[in-house]
């Protein structure tokens, strides 16, 4: 066997994989004896058939899957003695007949490429930080209140009041009602419903109706012209204005539970109301932590792509399409997208996400192996605690992470990238910008 490796551009490589036919020989020989033992023809039993008449048949076929096998195994021997770092997979092509002495392989691939670090210290990061206090705390109270909500029927006394002694519904009331809607005096589809029952306030219907509903009593009815936007959902109404009648069945005030032991304890914690704030304020802690981290990575991985120069393997970048096109299809079928599976997606669509996830990922493959940040046992094993603690069996999260090699491997990765990131701004010019929770969850 003679080896010849040519430069066809900045990464791509072709070797020249010349053999003769005996070197794999048996290889085929073995393949037409286990096709024989299979194969059927009319007028023979199953594994009697004559091997000449297999070979008449098959002989190509097996000469060609077995030069290819024995090219390919030869070049994975090639690229280790030559130490190539291959990116992606070889596209081998046979030059020359079938039948021809010796063979002819063309391998044609592409290496890993240099990866050029710039000056991190170049780099411009905001870091951000947030205080969590008391008014926090009451914000999240007070959501979690509203997600407890329950409603009584206006005007009946009961153990919570009767919403303060008026009947006509108001903003944050749930209402129950009969409407129907027409276009130049005929229904049309969609537009009538009995008992139907949503929030004032919460933005669930438009506007105007919303607005004929607010204070009307149980029992009262009121018609009134709604104009449908020219974007409405339902194209046989949009840009449209119909007649709607409503006729008001029910209104009922909502009535949040008080913040006290009773509260905490269907939250889950027994203790009380002060260990209930205690429990809040550790979580919405978490949350500032994961979300001033987030902001910081993505800063951190910016620069990189920005600071760091190398060329992209074409493989690599059609591979991560491939995967995208995958996962595209993979939502549209969690959607329910009927023949979601099979949707002609273009792989184009996802190039510049395709590159700009190759590019980070050698990057980062070149700072870890270059600045020994490869993720270590013990900070795995910090990091599964550190997110199984805000869960009611942190034990039994954990026990779970170290089931699953996969989801092993996806906190080895966060890690990997915490510790790229903990490097980075050790070199980086950083500013600290504190910024209220409020700001900090639209950031």
């Amino acid at each position: 066997m003679s080896v010849n490796i040519e430069n066809l551009g900045q990464l791509e490589r072709k070797i020249t994989l010349t053999f003769a036919k005996a070197d794999y020989e048996k290889i085929r020989a073995a393949r037409l004896q286990k096709l024989a033992r299979t194969v059927k023809m009319a007028g023979f039993r199953p594994g009697k058939v004559p091997m000449k008449m297999v070979e008449a048949q098959y002989g190509l076929q097996v000469d060609f899957e077995s030069q290819f096998d024995h090219a390919s195994n030869l070049f994975s021997k090639v690229a280790q003695e030559q130490q190539l770092k291959i990116a992606g997979q070889p596209r081998l092509e046979p030059k020359g007949d079938l039948t021809a002495d010796p063979v002819v392989y063309d391998a044609m691939f592409e290496v890993f490429p240099e990866v050029k670090i710039g000056d991190l210290a170049a780099a411009e990061i905001t870091k951000y930080t947030t205080e969590v206090n008391d008014d926090e705390i009451n914000k999240t109270l007070e959501i979690l209140r509203k997600q407890r909500v329950h409603y009584h029927p206006r005007g009946e006394a009961g153990p919570h009041g009767d919403g303060g002694g008026s009947l006509v519904a108001a903003t944050g009331d749930q209402v129950t009602v009969d409407f129907i809607g027409k276009l130049d005096g005929v229904e049309f589809e969609g537009g009538k419903a009995e008992n139907f029952a949503f929030v004032l306030g919460e933005g669930r219907m438009l506007p105007e109706f919303e607005a004929a509903a607010l204070g009307l009593k149980a029992g009262e009815s009121k018609t009134f012209p709604l104009a449908f936007p020219a974007d409405y959902h339902g194209k046989d109404v949009a840009g449209k204005t119909a007649e709607f009648t409503i006729v008001m069945k029910k209104v009922e005030w909502p009535h949040l539970p008080e913040v006290n032991d009773d509260f905490a304890k269907s939250l889950g914690v027994a203790e009380g109301v002060d260990k209930m704030r205690e429990e809040i304020k550790k979580n919405l802690s978490r949350e500032v932590a994961r979300r001033t981290q987030t902001l910081l990575k993505s800063q951190v991985m910016e620069s990189l792509t920005k600071l760091c120069e190398l060329d992209l393997p074409k493989s690599l970048v059609a591979q991560e399409q491939e995967r995208l096109v995958a996962q595209a299809r993979q939502d549209l079928q969690a959607r329910g997208i009927p023949n979601a599976k099979d949707a002609p997606i273009p792989p184009d669509l996802f190039t510049p996400q395709a590159e700009q996830r190759v590019k980070l990922g050698l990057i980062l493959n070149e700072l870890v192996k270059t600045q020994d940040l490869a993720a270590k046992p013990e900070q795995i094993k910090a990091e599964i605690e550190e997110q199984a603690a805000s869960y009611e069996d942190p034990k039994e999260v954990t026990r779970w992470y170290y089931s699953d090699p996969k989801r092993l491997a996806d906190v080895e990765g966060l890690v990997l990238e915490n510790n790229v990131v903990t490097y980075v701004t050790g070199l980086a010019k950083i500013t600290e910008k504190a910024v209220s929770f409020e700001e900090l969850s639209k950031m």
